[in-house]
């Protein structure tokens, strides 16, 4: 485990570093001021911010990787309003996976889901917990979480439950991320942000918290 952590952090770093020394020798950062680029999405008025939202709610249901949106939503944004259209965009799209799990495709979800021994037991978690194994599996990543959004479709938890606990404890994760994002072009540019280091400090923390549960479950 301390291997692997290690590698990555090594792979990070030199993915930084790397970017760092592209936009140096490319003149990549005269376009990479922050303020210009957020005049530049803001200069769309309420499309910029709706756009985002629209596309992040469809991300989920054909099951792309949101994290790449949600820095964006920090580069484009700034940490404030990143956090909130990130957050609503999550949940819309978690939401409408949920949907079209329970009303739409179920059949095709069950099939698509049923080789998965972990999402297997998630009804049976959800019987005896509620909306509580949706904050669970919210804060501690265990599972995939564009395929859980389907699973709880196939629960029997309340739709209004499942909603309200996804958006409250997506947000440390989405928080975290946006923050770290929101200063990231000015990482380019040789400037370390205090944003940057508190992004830094809560993505780590979160990071933990899977390792902790592991441990404390052992």
């Amino acid at each position: 485990m301390k291997n692997r952590t290690a590698v990555k952090v090594v792979i990070l770093v030199l993915f930084l570093l790397s970017i760092v020394l592209f936009e140096r020798y490319t003149g990549l950062e005269n376009y990479l001021d922050p303020e210009r680029l957020r005049t530049w999405i803001l200069g769309f008025g309420l499309w910029g911010p709706i756009i985002y939202i629209l596309i992040y709610s469809i991300v989920p249901s054909i099951l792309i990787p949101g994290t790449p949106l949600t820095i964006a939503g920090g580069i484009l944004f700034g940490p404030v309003y990143g956090s909130i259209y990130t957050a609503i965009g999550a949940t819309v799209g978690a939401s409408v996976a949920f949907l079209i799990a329970r009303y739409l495709a179920r059949e095709f979800i069950v099939r698509l889901l049923k080789k998965n021994e972990k999402l297997n037991i998630l009804d049976k978690e959800v019987e005896r917990q509620g909306w509580k194994i949706v904050a669970f599996t919210r804060l501690i990543p265990l599972f995939p979480f564009n395929l859980l959004n389907y699973a709880f479709g196939l629960t029997s938890i309340r739709f209004g439950h499942y909603v309200l606990a996804s958006f409250i404890f997506m947000l440390p994760a989405i928080i975290a991320f946006v923050v770290f994002s929101s200063s990231f072009l000015d990482l380019l540019t040789g400037k370390a942000s205090n944003e940057f280091l508190i992004g830094i400090i809560l993505i780590v923390i979160i990071s933990i918290i899977p390792i902790v549960y592991r441990k404390i479950k052992d």
